[in-house]
C-alpha cells in the first residue's frame, strides 16, 4: 500500500466570469446550491473521503469563502437563544470539518501557477487537487475513489468521464489503456488540452474536476512554460507526470456540475432541490406544475 492521502488543495481563485453580473461582487464559489455554497459541497466531499487538512487558494476580493468557515460568535449566540440548536450545530459544524488553511494567489496565472503556491503546504506528501468550479455528488466521493487508486497504485490519478468530441475538444483528451482485472480504472499515458481537430483526440475522456498528485508535480511546474490562454496549464505538467512516472485515471461514479457555467448551476439548483428534504415536495410539485406548462 502506498501512503495516503490526507491533504487537499482547492484552487478557487478564478474571476467567475462565465457567470458574471452574479459574480462581479460575490465569490462564484459562494453561490448556494439551495442552502450551500458549492465550495461547501466540496470541502464535504474532500472530508468525507478522509482529508483532513485543506488548503483553499484564493485572491482579492474572496475573503467571503474564508469568513464562511469561520465563527461568528454573534449569529451562533442568537441562535442558542432561539433554540435553533440544529441550526446552531450545522452552523458552528463546518467550522470543524477539517484544519482549513487559506493563501492567496496574487497573480492571475492559471490553475498550475494555483496549485504551485500550495507547494509548502503539501510538502512532500500527495494530495487532492478538487477544482473550485466543480461540484460532484454521488453515494461515494469522488476524491475516495481517486485516493484509493493512488493508495493501491501510487501513481498520479485524474478523475474522468466519456463525453462528446466537442466537449473534450474544449477541455483535455487522455490517451488511456485499462488495466487488468479493473472496471473503470485506467494507465493515462499521455493528454493534450483544447485541440483544434477531432482526428487530434486521443480519446474522449476527460479530465472532469478532480486529480490526485505525487509531490513531484511541483517541479515540474517549476520548468512547465505558459501554455494556452498564456497562462501555466495544470494539464501540461499533468502531460508531463503521464509520459514519465505515468499517471492513472478513474472513470469515477457520480454527477458532476459546472459552477462555472449558467446551466451547470441550474442543473445542481434542481437536483439538490428535489433531494432535500425540507423542500422536496414542494418543489417537486412545483416541477411538475411548471412541466405541464411547456
Amino acid at each position: 500500500m502506498y501512503p495516503k492521502v490526507r491533504k487537499a488543495v482547492i484552487p478557487a481563485a478564478g474571476l467567475g466570469t462565465r457567470v458574471l453580473p452574479a459574480s462581479k461582487a460575490m465569490p462564484k464559489e459562494m453561490l448556494p446550491i439551495v442552502d450551500k455554497p458549492a465550495i461547501q459541497y466540496i470541502v464535504e466531499e474532500a472530508v468525507a473521503s478522509g482529508i483532513t487538512d485543506i488548503l483553499i487558494i484564493t485572491n482579492r476580493g474572496k475573503s467571503d469563502i474564508e469568513n464562511h468557515f469561520d465563527r461568528v460568535p454573534e449569529l451562533e449566540e442568537r441562535l442558542l437563544a432561539a433554540g435553533r440548536q440544529d441550526v446552531y450545530d450545522e452552523v458552528v459544524g463546518l467550522t470543524r470539518m477539517a484544519n482549513i488553511l487559506f493563501v492567496r494567489q496574487k497573480e492571475t496565472k492559471g490553475l498550475g501557477h494555483a496549485v504551485n503556491c500550495a507547494r509548502s503546504f503539501v510538502g512532500n506528501e500527495p494530495f487532492a487537487i478538487l477544482f473550485g468550479d466543480d461540484v460532484i455528488l454521488g453515494e461515494k466521493p469522488v476524491t475516495a475513489q481517486l485516493c484509493e487508486a493512488y493508495e493501491k497504485y501510487g501513481l498520479g490519478v485524474v478523475g474522468t468521464k466519456e463525453v462528446t468530441p466537442q466537449v473534450a475538444m474544449r477541455g483535455s483528451s487522455l490517451r488511456l489503456e485499462r488495466l487488468e482485472g479493473e472496471t473503470n480504472v485506467f494507465r493515462c499515458t499521455d493528454l493534450v488540452e483544447k485541440v483544434k481537430r477531432e482526428e487530434d483526440l486521443f480519446s474522449n475522456y476527460t479530465i472532469l474536476g478532480r486529480c490526485v498528485c505525487p509531490p513531484e508535480i511541483f517541479d515540474i511546474l517549476d520548468h512547465t512554460p505558459p501554455g494556452v490562454g498564456n497562462e501555466i496549464q495544470l494539464t501540461d505538467a499533468l502531460a508531463v507526470l503521464a509520459k514519465t512516472k505515468g499517471m492513472t485515471a478513474v472513470d469515477f461514479v457520480g454527477k458532476r456540475y459546472d459552477m462555472g457555467n449558467k446551466f451547470g448551476i441550474l442543473q445542481a439548483t434542481v437536483d439538490v432541490a428535489l433531494a432535500h428534504p425540507e423542500v422536496r415536495e414542494e418543489f417537486s410539485a412545483y416541477i411538475k406544475q411548471i412541466a405541464a406548462t411547456l
